[in-house]
């Protein structure tokens, strides 16, 4: 699977080695420094692996000489004591990298593995499933990547590629209209989008222009309703505390997107576990 990568993971890997090492690892500096070792990536649990690019860059800053082949990608389902990867090369940067990059792996696979979930509970509906923006601080582009890797979309990156007028902007604007006649204005090519939080609501953003609806916390029969109103004149996204209970019954009143923040805000990491072998021993 060929997922496209976000273009910041240099610098994040960068700020997660400097957390890590500070000045250096005291205790990798007892190994001797020509010796070599070989060793491999253990998933303990059935996950859907994510985080292979971040994994490698680690271990490339540290030491290019690092070498990493790969048993699975990233996007693909991986079982109980799979093996993931093998590494070799020098013992010391091995031992050094081990935490951040399995940091990373974990992490991310995580959140893919939540995000398959969610994707395959809402197959044969029309709706998709949106991440949000209440991700970890720091690594919102490696899990936006990895709700992709899950087979989910989305939404915007930022506050900076889509407009959103949630219920405090309304207020400071005055009313949905006098916001989105605003957004217009400003001529910034992309959608505008508003929350409502009632079918009054719906009725004054489609009456306005607003190409997408958040519908914040409405239930099942409201849901149906909005859809019947909007007659897709905009497209309608479901939002508000939305759990695997609830999911499919959302998706089949109709609705286009399901927003998620547990996607990436409840994040359960992977169990992995590296080993190392070398003179005979194994090193966990």
């Amino acid at each position: 699977m060929n997922f496209p990568l976000p273009d910041d993971i240099t610098a994040t890997v960068q700020r997660a080695l400097a957390e890590d090492l500070g000045s250096g690892d005291l205790t990798a500096a007892l190994i001797p420094a020509d010796r070599h070792a070989r060793g491999h990536v253990l998933s303990r649990e059935p996950a859907v692996l994510c985080g292979s690019a971040w994994f490698e860059e680690v271990f490339r800053q540290l030491d290019d000489c690092i070498r990493i082949q790969w048993l699975a990608q990233d996007g693909e389902p991986v079982r109980c004591d799979q093996m993931l990867c093998r590494l070799q090369g020098p013992a010391r940067t091995l031992l050094s990298g081990e935490r951040t990059a399995l940091n990373f792996l974990q992490t991310l696979s995580g959140t893919a593995t939540m995000v398959r979930r969610y994707a395959e509970a809402v197959q044969d509906t029309r709706a998709v499933i949106l991440d949000t923006r209440k991700t970890l601080p720091g690594l919102r582009s490696a899990q936006k990547y990895a709700v992709r890797c899950g087979g989910a979309s989305n939404h915007r990156m930022g506050l900076f590629d889509g407009i959103l007028i949630k219920e405090n902007h309304i207020m400071a604007a005055g009313n949905i209209t006098a916001a989105v006649t605003t957004a217009r204005r400003q001529g910034n090519k992309v959608p505008v989008e508003v929350e409502v939080e009632n079918l009054d609501q719906l009725r004054e953003a489609l009456t306005a222009g607003a190409d997408i609806l958040l519908l914040d916390n409405f239930n099942p029969d409201t849901l149906r309703e909005a859809v019947r109103i909007t007659a897709g004149r905009a497209k309608l996204e479901a939002s508000g505390g939305i759990d695997m209970a609830q999911l499919r019954i959302v998706a089949e009143t109709g609705v286009n997107y399901i927003s998620v923040g547990a996607l990436t805000k409840h994040v359960c990491a992977i169990d992995l576990s590296m080993r190392f072998e070398f003179e005979g021993q194994t090193v966990t």
